[in-house]
Formats: C-alpha cells, sequence, structure tokens
C-alpha cells in the first residue's frame, strides 16, 4: 500500500507539473499581452541586432510579456537567427508565435506611396523623401547615373520620365536603386505590353514617344485635351512651327520661381522650345497612359495654337488671328499675344 501511495502521489505530482509545463508553454506560444488589436506599435529591427536585444525592446514595446519566454520559443523552432531586419507594425493583441512568425518571414510595414502623372524627377524625390523612403540628393543622384539607367534598360541620359505614376508599396530600409528600378520596370511593363507595338509600327521609339507624352502631360490636366493637345504639336512638327511649350522651359530653369518671364523664354537651352525646333533630347516629367496614348493617336484637328481659360481647360485655334483673340479675351494681362500657345 505504501509503494502504491507512493507511485500515485509521484504520478499526480507528475501530472501536476506536466500540467503547468503545458500552461506555461501555452502561455508563451499563444498568449497576447493585450486583447486590444487596436494597440499597433511600429518597431524597428535594425541590422545585426542580437536576439535577445529584439526581445527586450519587444517586451518594452509592450508587444510581449516575457522575454525570456519569447528566446525559448526562438530556440526551440529554430527562428534564433533568422530575424529579418526592417521596420514591422506590431500588436500587444498578438500572440508570440504571430510576433515571431512576422519577424522570421520579414513580414515588414509597407508604405502606399502615389506617384501622380506629371511629377518629375525632383517632385518624385521629394514625396519619397517625406515618406521617410529615401534621401532626396541620393534619389536624384542615382536617378541621374547614365549606366543604371542603361543597366535597367531605358532610353535616356537619365530616369526622367521613365518612372512610371502609380501606387507603390515600399519598405523603410528599401535601396534607393531597388526603389528606381521597381518603378522603371513598371513602365517597362505598361511600355512593352500596351504601346511598344504600334509605337514601333509609326516609327516613334521609347525616348520620342516618353519625351513628347511628357510635354502633353504637362501642358493639361483636362483628360478630353490630351488628343487635342497632341494633335497641336503633330501639326506643328510637321510645318516646321516650333512647339513653343512652357512646361519645356521651365523644366530647363533652375530653381524656376514660378513666374514665368520673357529672359526665361529667350533664354538658350536644349529644352527652350521657343527657341529650339523640334522635340526637347528628353523627357520633362513622368507621363501616364492617356498622354502616351495621345501621342500615338492624336484628336483629327488642324489647330495650331492653344491659350488657357484659367479653368483648367484651353481654346484652340487653327489660325493665328484667331489665337490672338483667344489669347486677348482669356489672358488680357499678358502684353505680346502672340508668344505663347499656352500661358497657364
Amino acid at each position: 500500500m505504501c509503494v502504491r501511495k507512493r507511485i500515485g502521489t509521484l504520478t499526480i505530482i507528475f501530472l501536476t507539473a506536466l500540467s503547468l509545463l503545458f500552461t506555461h508553454l501555452y502561455i508563451a506560444f499563444y498568449s497576447p499581452v493585450s486583447p486590444n488589436a487596436d494597440n499597433t506599435v511600429t518597431f524597428n529591427v535594425q541590422k545585426g541586432t542580437g536576439f535577445r536585444v529584439v526581445a527586450s525592446n519587444l517586451r518594452d514595446a509592450g508587444v510581449i510579456r516575457d522575454p525570456e519566454s519569447f528566446i525559448f520559443i526562438a530556440s526551440i523552432l529554430g527562428a534564433y537567427k533568422k530575424v529579418k531586419a526592417g521596420e514591422y507594425e506590431l500588436s500587444g493583441a498578438m500572440t508570440p508565435m504571430e510576433v515571431l512568425d512576422s519577424l522570421v518571414k520579414g513580414k515588414v510595414k509597407r508604405h502606399l506611396v502615389t506617384i501622380p502623372e506629371g511629377y518629375d524627377l525632383r517632385d518624385i524625390a521629394s514625396a519619397l523623401e517625406r515618406e521617410g523612403l529615401v534621401d532626396r540628393d541620393e534619389f536624384l543622384s542615382r536617378a541621374a547615373d547614365s549606366s543604371f539607367v542603361r543597366a535597367v534598360g531605358v532610353e535616356g541620359p537619365t530616369f526622367e520620365g521613365y518612372l512610371f505614376p502609380d501606387t507603390y508599396a515600399f519598405t523603410r530600409g528599401m535601396a534607393v536603386d531597388e526603389i528606381i528600378t521597381k518603378m522603371a520596370e513598371r513602365f517597362k511593363s505598361v511600355y512593352f505590353s500596351e504601346f511598344e507595338a504600334e509605337a514601333t509600327k509609326k516609327g516613334v521609339g521609347m525616348r520620342k514617344l516618353v519625351t513628347f507624352a511628357s510635354i502633353i502631360e504637362k501642358e493639361t490636366g483636362a483628360p478630353g485635351e490630351r488628343g487635342l493637345v497632341s494633335a497641336v504639336f503633330h501639326n506643328r512638327l510637321k510645318k516646321g512651327i516650333k512647339l513653343q511649350s512652357d512646361p519645356t522651359v521651365i523644366y530647363g530653369v533652375k530653381d524656376f520661381d514660378g513666374n514665368i518671364s520673357k529672359r526665361h523664354l529667350g533664354a538658350k537651352s536644349p529644352y527652350n522650345t521657343y527657341v529650339i525646333y523640334g522635340l526637347p533630347p528628353g523627357p520633362i516629367a513622368s507621363p501616364g497612359r492617356a498622354s502616351l496614348r495621345a501621342v500615338l493617336s492624336p484628336d483629327d484637328s488642324d489647330a495650331l495654337y492653344f491659350v488657357s481659360r484659367n479653368d483648367g481647360t484651353h481654346h484652340f485655334s487653327n489660325k493665328l488671328s484667331d489665337h490672338n483673340r483667344a489669347v486677348n479675351r482669356y489672358q488680357r494681362h499678358m502684353k505680346t499675344s502672340g508668344q505663347a500657345m499656352n500661358k497657364g
């Protein structure tokens, strides 16, 4: 009886200890700090940070309860050295297993950035810097690296015009080259799937198409006008008339203050289409699909001029005399009526 009692007692102790162990492991693996799922924190794992430091920081951030238990879990699962650096969005409502899974699989926080049509490299660099994703100067330097441009496979000395306007998901810590490449590859995907065949058939190369489209993009924001603006430029090119596009002039002015002057219009610049004939040497911004399409499919129009109505739309004219009257009507403050196709 005594032996049986001892076996029974030991069995109870063993089962109790086993139960406590399972309870501890369950809490360690699956018990969150808080049921409040809205309690999220941004958590950074720096490259080279030891796992013990990561576990301690997670506790301090209120994401896990016990660093030692978390380390124990990682050791059992072989995840101790598999945590990936990056920025994470974690919550105290996540179980330790969910937290560990995020860190091991590198489920880093994504930042959605929308690049609108008509942004140039400087605009794009500023937008990405505001999101804390790049250093503006570094971005512009890499975007102007001609060897990098050639390696990615677009036509031009820089990436101007080839970073496609779209909404992107980037992560903090991404290399500048990776960000630029992702945007340029998006352009190539759109170009080769939607425009390359028709452009080749019409004898329009990638660079000419993007350059032409970038001017249309900057000239009008009215969707219904792109085909007409394209027709005007096509007509002027055929007749050997200078394009006289203000956005090209502005692009060539360093530190433009928002006010275009006669001095700007007369300045020698490869982008000043009041001085040069034909298209400028490269794009002045990133055009969207509609502007790229407008180059290849201009409206059937004999118009040679257009002027802003100051409401986002333009008045188009076939004759200079009609254009001058429109300028006088819509741009009375201008002293010279026949100079610009678009003042506004």
